[in-house]
């Protein structure tokens, strides 16, 4: 089971006004092996597991020791312990977060953000994916997904099935109908202003082979 925090969307769904059960839904296992295909179709490993548990394992062991390792905002992570597991300073990774958050310089600071999308590995949540085989990523700034589509040298994606839905169309809109809704409400909790939808990208195919990989856990997790 994913760790429910205080940021989980369960307590944020009703102030968000959204409907887990149109944009939530966790998909027959019919629907998950045929939309893992398709993003295999694509370039794209897919590691399916059962829990968020399980997920980190996964997770750690895609990481070599040693290795470069950014992570962008994500509330999946949270959920899965790999914010806990980091905190700890066992992971035996560069961990270039560590790096920007020690920096108290602001312009040395904003640098080491910017081109920390080019960590040897960057890992991210998702907003959505399609069961024809697009993933889906949006935030505010561009700092999480600005690593997608070239910058990192690999990426790994965390995402929850819940994020499975038809077609790249209601990918898209699930990210206005849910996604956006709850992250929005979080930011206003956490930071105190609103977010907005920023920067956008899609993943429909990865050229690099190795380059990217997605876990996808078999629970509802994140937004």
């Amino acid at each position: 089971m994913a760790n429910i925090t205080r940021y989980s969307s369960v307590h944020l769904i009703e102030e968000a006004g959204v409907d887990p059960a149109v944009w939530s839904k966790i998909p027959s296992p019919t629907v998950l092996g045929n939309t893992k295909k398709e993003i295999e179709n694509r370039g794209i490993k897919v590691i399916v597991t059962e829990n968020g548990e399980n997920a980190l394992t996964i997770l750690k062991d895609l990481i070599p020791p040693g290795s470069e390792v950014m992570n962008g905002s994500s509330t999946t992570l949270v959920e899965i312990g790999y914010e806990e597991y980091i905190a700890g300073d066992t992971t035996g990774w560069d961990l270039l977060h560590k790096r920007i958050t020690a920096e108290n310089d602001t312009a040395k600071r904003a640098e080491l953000r910017r081109k920390s999308v080019t960590a040897e590995y960057f890992i991210s949540g998702v907003n959505a994916i399609s069961e024809t085989g697009e993933i889906v990523g949006c935030d505010a700034s561009g700092s999480r997904v600005g690593a997608w589509p070239f910058a990192a040298g690999h990426l790994i994606l965390v995402a929850g099935t819940n994020k499975i839905v038809p077609t790249l169309d209601d990918a898209l809109q699930r990210v206005r109908n849910i996604a956006y809704p709850l992250e929005n409400a979080h930011a206003q909790k956490v930071y105190g202003i609103p977010s907005v939808i920023g920067k956008c990208v899609i993943l429909a195919n990865e050229r690099i082979p190795g380059r990217t990989t997605l876990i996808l856990v078999n629970e509802a997790l994140g937004y």
